[in-house]
C-alpha cells in the first residue's frame, strides 16, 4: 500500500509506504493555528519525500511545546514534521491524497480545545457547498 500526499500547490510531494501506525487529533493551540489538528504517525522507514524539500519552512517550538511544525513556504499548507529526524513523527492527515486505512484513535491537548471545536450531532451536513440560505439563521 502506497499513500500519496502533497501540499495545496503541489510543490511538496511525498509517499508513505504502508498504513500509518495511528491517527490522532491534536487540540493544542499550535496545531489548531497551523491547521494540523488531524495527524498520522509514520516512521522514517515508510516516509519518502519526493519533492519540495527546499520549499519546507519550519516553526520552532516555544516551551512547553517541544516539537517543530513545518509548512510549505509557497502555499502555506501545514505539513506536520516531514523533515524530522525522530524514528516516528506526525504528518498532517489533511495532506494525504489517498485513504491512509486508519482512523482517529486518540485526541490530545483536549484542555486547549475551544468550545466551538466540535459540531453537534444535529448540525446539518452537506456533500458540497450549501446555499447560504440553507445555513444562515432567518
Amino acid at each position: 500500500m502506497e499513500i500519496r500526499g502533497s501540499c495545496l500547490c503541489g510543490a511538496v510531494r511525498f509517499v508513505i509506504e504502508g498504513a500509518p501506525a495511528l491517527m490522532g487529533r491534536c487540540h493544542c493551540t499550535r496545531c489548531r493555528k497551523l491547521g494540523t489538528s488531524d495527524i498520522v504517525f509514520v516512521t522514517q522507514a515508510q516516509f519518502r519525500l519526493l519533492s519540495g524539500a527546499e520549499e519546507i519552512e519550519t516553526v520552532v517550538p516555544v516551551p512547553p511545546y517541544t516539537f517543530a511544525r513545518s509548512f510549505c513556504g509557497r502555499c502555506g499548507t501545514s505539513l506536520g514534521e516531514p523533515l524530522s529526524s525522530e524514528t516516528s513523527f506526525p504528518i498532517n492527515a489533511q495532506c494525504l491524497d489517498d485513504d491512509p486505512g486508519t482512523r482517529i484513535g486518540f485526541e490530545e491537548f483536549t484542555a486547549e480545545a475551544p468550545a466551538w471545536a466540535t459540531a453537534p450531532d444535529t448540525a446539518p451536513r452537506f456533500e458540497g457547498a450549501p446555499d447560504l440560505a440553507q445555513v444562515l439563521p432567518d
